[in-house]
């Protein structure tokens, strides 16, 4: 769903979604229920005994000071037993809630993940990660505070009509009326509240965007002097944010002044009617006090409720925020009963396969190609011909339009992911590294891996003469994305990293066109000592490693024109052989 969609999306059947997602949250509200209505009940016997006191054990001169200290004795018991009781209920209200929404962030992180790779490349990584962070914790904020407010106010304006109304209904039509009428209006305000939290919430999506791209593009921004044009676009998002949350929150405080006009009405209504009653109509000295105290105990929670109106609007919208992405389509599912790729070492076939991204041409136009079991295959091509989106369908990092993509004769969309992960790695040709050690990095291709695993890895893939050379060897810290290794060290703990997986079907998007030269022949080295015994495909961007290869499939303009070996592809005098003349002479891009 788009922003407008999630937009239109309304604040009950979100919450109804929430719910469905982590149950948690509802989880026995009948028990928060029942302690909340006890403690208010409990208090709303204050003006009860205030209108006994007055109007039995208080008349002229003569005072009843044991039922008047009894009376007060059971107002202060009173106080007490209901401030318990709804303690009770608050914290067990916080405690579900805060538990519920924790695995709601998990959740929608989790759905995130199993996106697909070309939505989540489309979409601003601020602003997915805004979903997990500033929505569920506006979100979170709400019910620990304002939520509480809404479940004990709205408790104690229910109940507080209803002993009205067994007091003296006349005066409780008054109070009704007034009460039905300022809410219409609400409704009003609410709307309008709506639209502009949501407005806040995408502005806040946006603001988060482009200041952690300007992070990540750091190096660039001082390479190119864009340092004003940077700040510019920064403080640009930064200042419709503060637009948006200005008129939100300017609108809010227009509406609380509202609560302050309604009150003062209400309650100049009730004594001005109550005073004309007089006596006559039933209407005591204690009658009418009573009845003012339940008047103030209506009042003071909606005053509290249009308080925190803006508030909730703004939970409420990342709330719809939060459905949106958790109701977003999973483009590359699980089938419904899965299978796992068969024993042994696996072939790959593509049959009629056509693909194109969204909005765009094909990139991939009918692709027929067999790669046999154990060979060592090279995908060659000018730059854009779509060698690198053949290695994202191999490895079903995307779904092909039209056609069918088989791994050890099994339909890449039938076979379970768990299946596909363990047998099947990708090297990118930019591999990525997480904060952490060099040993925490490879340990993603085989979690719980012993620092005596991962050292052998290095030395069968003979990179232990590199790794001596680290001052702390496997334990060495390679700072944020990698940063504090070149991107040679990166490719080569990316390459262990994929060796301690085990795979049977290796996929390389060419490990050493980025490599510096010192590490190019241990790179080199370690890629084919990987390899053997394996099928692997190299979407080769230098042609020396498809002068070794068994095959070479050549791409152009998203097509396979020619395959075979290298010698007979230069033999034949086709594409192949003038880009490689090309490479030799240094002016080729592929």
């Amino acid at each position: 769903m788009t922003a407008t969609t999630a937009a239109r999306l309304s604040t009950p059947a979100a919450i109804r979604r929430a719910i469905t997602e982590v149950p948690i949250i509802a989880r026995r509200l009948w028990v928060i229920l029942l302690f909340n209505l006890g403690g208010t009940g409990v208090q709303l016997l204050i003006p009860v005994i205030i209108q006994q006191t007055l109007d039995n054990y208080i008349s002229g001169d003569t005072v009843d000071l044991g039922a008047v200290a009894l009376a007060a004795g059971l107002g202060l018991a009173a106080v007490v037993v209901g401030g318990v009781m709804t303690r009770a209920g608050l914290i067990r209200l916080v405690r579900q809630a805060s538990t519920g929404l924790s695995d709601l962030r998990v959740s929608v992180f989790s759905h995130l993940l199993q996106r697909s790779m070309l939505t989540v490349q489309t979409e601003r990584r601020g602003a997915l990660v805004s979903r997990v962070t500033s929505d569920v914790a506006t979100l979170q904020e709400f019910l620990e505070w304002g939520g509480v407010m809404f479940l004990v106010n709205g408790t104690q304006v229910v109940m507080s009509l209803v002993v009205m109304a067994i007091y003296e209904w006349r005066l409780a039509v008054i109070v009704l009326v007034g009460v039905v009428g300022y809410a219409s209006s609400l409704l009003w305000f609410q709307k309008i509240l709506r639209r502009r939290y949501d407005k806040v919430r995408e502005n806040v999506a946006n603001s988060l965007a482009v200041m952690g791209e300007a992070i990540n593009a750091l190096p660039e921004v001082r390479a190119y002097g864009a340092e004003a044009t940077t700040l510019a676009r920064v403080a640009d998002a930064l200042e419709r944010r503060f637009r948006a949350q200005f008129r939100a929150a300017h609108f809010g405080n227009v509406l609380f002044s509202t609560a302050e006009i309604f009150a003062a009405s209400l309650t100049a209504l009730v004594i001005a009617v109550g005073l004309l009653m007089g006596p006559g109509e039933g209407i005591t000295v204690g009658v009418l006090l009573a009845f003012l105290f339940l008047v103030n105990l209506l009042i003071a929670p909606i005053q509290t409720l249009v308080e925190i109106l803006d508030f909730a609007q703004s939970a409420a919208s990342g709330l719809r925020r939060i459905v949106d992405t958790l109701d977003a389509p999973i483009e590359i599912p699980d089938a419904d009963n899965p299978i796992d790729l068969p024993r042994g070492i696996l072939d790959v076939s593509f049959t009629d396969v056509g693909f194109a991204y969204p909005g765009g041409a094909e990139v991939i136009s009918d692709v027929t190609a067999a790669i046999p079991a154990g060979g060592r295959i090279a995908v060659v091509g000018a730059t854009g011909s779509g060698k690198t989106t053949f290695a994202k369908l191999l490895v079903r990092l995307l779904d092909p339009d039209r056609g069918t993509v088989r791994i050890g004769g099994c339909d890449l969309r039938a076979v379970s992911r768990t299946s596909l992960r363990s047998r099947v790695a990708f090297v990118p040709q930019e591999g990525f590294l997480f904060t952490g050690t060099i040993a925490d990095n490879v340990r993603y291709g085989r979690p719980g891996a012993r620092d005596s695993e991962i050292l052998e890895a290095f030395q069968e893939l003979d990179l232990d003469g590199w790794l001596r050379r680290l001052p702390a060897g496997i334990d060495t810290s390679v700072g944020e994305r990698g940063s504090s290794l070149s991107a040679g060290e990166r490719q080569l703990v990316a390459l262990v990293r994929a060796w301690m997986a085990s795979p049977d079907l290796l996929v390389l998007d060419e490990a050493t066109s980025a490599v510096d030269p010192a590490l190019d022949v241990s790179l080199r080295h370690a890629i084919d000592r990987f390899i053997a015994g394996r099928t692997s495909v190299t979407i080769a961007h230098r042609l020396a490693t498809a002068e070794a290869a068994d095959e070479v499939l050549v791409f152009d303009r998203g097509r396979l024109v020619e395959h075979g070996r290298h010698r007979d592809l230069i033999a034949a005098g086709g594409i192949y052989a003038g880009l490689y003349e090309d490479w030799t002479s240094g002016t080729a891009v592929v």
